[in-house]
């Protein structure tokens, strides 16, 4: 594809018991022909390998089975294989599914840039409204795609059982033939479907992460990742409060107020309520500072009645007191 435009806490999506509890089976395998053999899953677009890209985009299911080789990657994830290896997605989503035990079942592929939260928690919205058997994503040329997906694990199960007496094994098998079998809903999405077969796609996802209306959510993004933190906070308060340091006190006061900022939520306890309220304490104390500096006005003269007394005094020390 080259056409591109634009475990948790209790009660959480992604903790067990939940109402919303779901699985992911990422496919990681291949051999990625179309790079040249490259290890598609580790290739970096923003800084991270695509396969911790789409971690994080499904880093509230309860548990995450990633099909492919073993290798270091920033979540808790069980790791699976088809065997015998190289038997197609088909073969790879099988090896998968045996892993998991929620209702639901998120299926993705692990070249996908774009993925993010909000695109698998449309997914799963979706399928648990309707009566389909998944929802799926199209491209931007309406074509479906089975590997960005949300499933019903009983109906892929039986599904795949289905195809298995059919052929004698999953090995082997398009995925157009689970397609067929499945009753799904489709939603149309250009920028969440883009995938990567071939540099010129790497090339487009790394171009476009750095656009101005991308870059900064993504860096954020990989900050998070690379420092194992996983704290959604208001990053527009963060940045005004960055503008109003910046412009009220002096240029370097900007990042070093941010960082005390995070400093003060830390040992408040974390969690983006104390985030915001430190940024809020942070705020004020720039806008008086802004205040005070923009003030040039000479102090008020003193009254007729009270010439003789200083602007500082007390009734009782007026300077002629005694």
């Amino acid at each position: 594809m080259t056409a591109h435009q634009h475990p948790g806490a209790p009660g959480a999506p992604g903790a067990p018991g939940a109402p919303g509890a779901y699985d992911a089976v990422v496919l990681a395998g291949g051999a990625a022909r179309r790079l040249g053999g490259a290890d598609k899953p580790g290739v970096r677009v923003g800084g991270r390998p695509l396969l911790d890209r789409v971690l994080s985009a499904c880093a509230t299911a309860r548990t995450t089975v990633v099909v492919a080789a073993p290798r270091p990657v920033p979540r808790p994830v069980t790791w699976a294989h088809e065997d015998p290896p190289g038997g197609g997605p088909l073969a790879a989503l099988d090896a998968g599914l045996r892993h998991t035990t929620a209702e639901h079942v998120v299926v993705v592929s692990a070249d996908l840039p774009f993925l993010d939260a909000g695109t698998v928690g449309r997914l799963l919205d979706t399928l648990r409204a309707g009566g389909a058997d998944g929802v799926l994503l199209t491209d931007p040329d309406g074509r479906d795609q089975p590997l960005v997906a949300a499933y019903r694990a009983a109906r892929l199960r039986e599904t795949l059982a289905l195809l298995t007496v059919r052929h004698g094994s999953p090995h082997g098998l398009p995925l157009r033939r689970l397609v067929a079998e499945l009753h799904l809903t489709r939603i149309a999405d250009p920028v969440a479907s883009f995938d990567c077969d071939t540099w010129d796609d790497i090339a487009t996802a790394r171009a476009r992460i750095r656009e101005h209306g991308h870059v900064l959510d993504e860096w954020i993004s990989a900050v998070k990742d690379e420092l194992g933190i996983d704290l959604d906070v208001d990053t527009r308060a963060l940045l005004d409060l960055a503008r109003d340091a910046a412009h009220g006190v002096a240029r370097p006061a900007a990042p070093l107020t941010t960082f005390l900022v995070g400093y003060a939520a830390a040992r408040a306890g974390g969690g983006p309520e104390a985030v915001a309220e430190a940024a809020r304490k942070a705020a004020a104390l720039a806008a008086r500072w802004a205040e005070e500096n923009g003030s040039d006005a000479a102090p008020p003269a003193p009254t007729a009645a009270r010439a003789d007394v200083a602007p500082d005094a007390t009734p009782d020390t007026r300077p002629d007191a005694g």
